[in-house]
């Protein structure tokens, strides 16, 4: 892994990328250069991880589906965006260890929120996992609405990536840590990110 190599495949993917999505990116500067941030965002295409890469100077570390480092090439090439491997639905504690271990080593961490991408680009049910790990880790949480118009993103279609403003779990109604103070934080923030989507697509 090499934040070397991380910025060059961002700066090389930027305009072909561009001209397949032509891709806006509003706010993109909402992420300080120093201190512990979780970006949480809806999942609608394959590449949403570099879309939200493309908007941050700070080197990302993207929880993704452990299918995807199946093949030789997509291993290694999400590996150096930064994405590491999670095991849906099983409790994946190896998982949970290494995002804290990132967050206490100083990177940004990424979270999809549904926990899967949306083949409709309709929101699904947000996970806990992003407003436990911000809790536990004393993180802000910066949302962000990946969306397009039609919702359902194809080529040349414009896609919108829209980052909020960092918010505390306190401002989501964390105090207890309570597993139903998680899952109604979790609506909280999907809420906010619905906002951002609808300030861009309507």
């Amino acid at each position: 892994m090499s934040k070397g190599f991380y910025a060059f495949l961002v700066a090389i993917l930027r305009f072909p990328l561009f001209l397949f999505f032509r891709y806006k990116l509003i706010n993109k500067n909402n992420i300080p250069k120093e201190g512990r941030y979780i970006i949480a965002s809806n999942h609608i295409s394959g590449p949403d991880c570099i879309f939200v890469g493309l908007g941050q100077k700070r080197y990302i570390r993207f929880m993704a589906k452990a299918e995807l480092f199946q093949k030789p090439f997509l291993n290694w090439f999400f590996t150096k965006m930064g994405a590491f491997a999670v095991n849906r639905g099983k409790g994946d504690t190896t998982a949970i260890e290494n995002a804290k271990q990132y967050i206490e080593e100083g990177y940004t961490l990424g979270i999809f929120i549904e926990g899967t991408r949306s083949k409709t680009g309709e929101f699904l049910k947000p996970k806990s996992g992003a407003v436990m790990l911000a809790h536990q880790m004393d993180c802000k949480i910066v949302p962000c609405a990946i969306s397009c118009k039609g919702l359902k993103p194809s080529l040349w279609r414009r896609k919108y990536v829209h980052f909020g403003d960092p918010i505390t779990t306190e401002e989501l109604g964390i105090t207890k840590a309570s597993p139903r103070e998680y899952r109604d934080a979790s609506r909280r923030l999907m809420d906010i990110i619905a906002d951002l989507r609808k300030q861009d697509i309507g």
